[in-house]
């Protein structure tokens, strides 16, 4: 399998297919492009076949492509058990699923104002009462979570999955921007920052030399 990502420094649903991969157990290889650059920007507009969507990530899997990073998880899913990604408590997957679904479709008020950038700390950022509204749902999905099918371990229903996967960007743009959360998301985001994959992928983007100007200047006071 070769799976194609962008800027580790930028690029959340990279980061989330990436993460699945790692889950997953398989084999694959990473394929990084700029996705600021002009190369990428190209490859783009002459590859409508093998890039059906025109964005990252995508993951081949011999004549298989697949595109959209739930997609990516749910394809994976099939092949090594879909237990190595949801709960298997019939509530809190159902629960977890839930909540997936609104991290892959909602929060766009967060997404725009605070991109996703590992390298970078912004002190006092200015958001919108809209990107607050995004931030306190997301802390109640947290805690709702944490306090109803958490006991299993420290991650949102225990132990790593999906859930985690796809909240991992978050906890990035919280740290990045210095959102304010309680204690038990405190320790929740370290416990995501601290994950073995995560600590590679952070690293990774700290020694990234591509820099995206737009996603330099979000939310700075």
């Amino acid at each position: 399998m070769k799976l194609i990502i962008g800027n580790k420094n930028y690029s959340s649903w990279s980061l989330r297919a990436w993460l699945a991969a790692k889950q997953s157990g398989l084999h694959f290889e990473e394929l990084i492009v700029n996705i600021g650059g002009d190369d990428w920007q190209a490859a783009r507009r002459e590859s409508g076949e093998i890039m059906p969507s025109g964005k990252v990530p995508i993951l081949w899997d011999d004549e298989i492509v697949i595109w959209d990073s739930l997609a990516i998880l749910e394809y994976l899913g099939d092949k090594v058990g879909r237990e190595r990604f949801w709960p298997k408590d019939d509530a809190a997957r159902g629960m977890a699923r839930s909540v997936v679904a609104e991290m892959h479709s909602s929060f766009q008020a967060l997404r725009g104002e605070c991109p996703m950038n590992i390298r970078q700390r912004h002190e006092g950022a200015r958001i919108s009462d809209q990107c607050k509204g995004d931030i306190v749902r997301i802390l109640q999905l947290w805690a709702e979570a944490r306090a109803r099918f958490g006991q299993g371990g420290p991650f949102l229903f225990g132990t790593f999955g999906a859930a985690d996967i796809f909240y991992a960007p978050v906890v990035s743009r919280f740290i990045t921007y210095g959102i304010g959360v309680p204690g038990f998301a405190q320790a929740y985001m370290q416990t995501v920052w601290e994950q073995e994959w995560m600590q590679q992928w952070i690293s990774a983007a700290e020694d990234e030399e591509w820099v995206i100007e737009q996603y330099e200047s979000a939310a700075q006071a």
